[in-house]
């Protein structure tokens, strides 16, 4: 039989439940945690409920928030004639990490990918399209350059083009199959400044 602490043990599932983290690597997180002096962990511990408890959607964008718009939103000087629709809060913060792009964003929370059972219906499509009115003049699609985001922003595009409204894509400064989250500064800056109509 082999040695196992049951809390330690049950810690490390918890770390290997997060996307990307593989058991050794939880194994090791579990060991820091236990380390660290007990103050640390009761900091740690309430810092994931806060979160938990206070962050939500902002009510305009869909962005993660803590109150009921999102610093962007609520934002003096945003440009409010550009929506740029993302498919992440992760791709936000890329986006704002440049500096260059001063208009709003839509966050979808998701791509539409029939293969995971994930339709328009499960995405912030309905609020992306209530926010389309007149000060609205473009609608930048920026999701990732794979199958589910070109998808995805075929299908926004068809929904918002009828509406009289510019519909663009990023450029391909940033590779098939990458994700925004890990383009760097310069890429994400030239494949916003060379979007394209769809």
């Amino acid at each position: 039989m082999a040695y196992q602490v049951a809390s330690l043990a049950k810690l490390t599932e918890q770390f290997a439940r997060i996307p990307g983290i593989g058991r050794k690597s939880a194994q090791r997180y579990a060991y820091y945690v236990l380390s660290q002096p007990q103050q640390y962990a009761k900091d740690f511990a309430d810092a994931l409920l806060d979160a938990s408890k206070s962050i939500k959607r902002c009510s305009v964008c869909q962005n993660l928030t803590d109150g009921e718009l999102c610093p962007i939103c609520s934002a003096e000087g945003r440009d409010r004639s550009v929506i740029c629709v993302v498919a992440d809060p992760r791709d936000v913060v890329a986006f704002e990490r440049m500096r260059e792009y001063k208009g709003l964003y839509h966050v979808l929370h998701g791509l539409i990918s029939p293969t995971d059972g994930i339709g328009p219906e499960e995405l912030t499509v309905k609020q992306l399209l209530a926010r389309l009115g007149s000060e609205v003049t473009e609608v930048v699609m920026a999701t990732d350059p794979t199958v589910e985001g070109e998808a995805t922003a075929m299908y926004l595009s068809r929904l918002i083009k009828p509406m009289g409204i510019k519909v663009t894509r990023l450029a391909y400064g940033i590779p098939v199959g990458g994700n925004l989250e890990y383009a760097d500064d310069v890429t994400l800056c030239r494949a916003l400044e060379g979007r394209n109509v769809m």
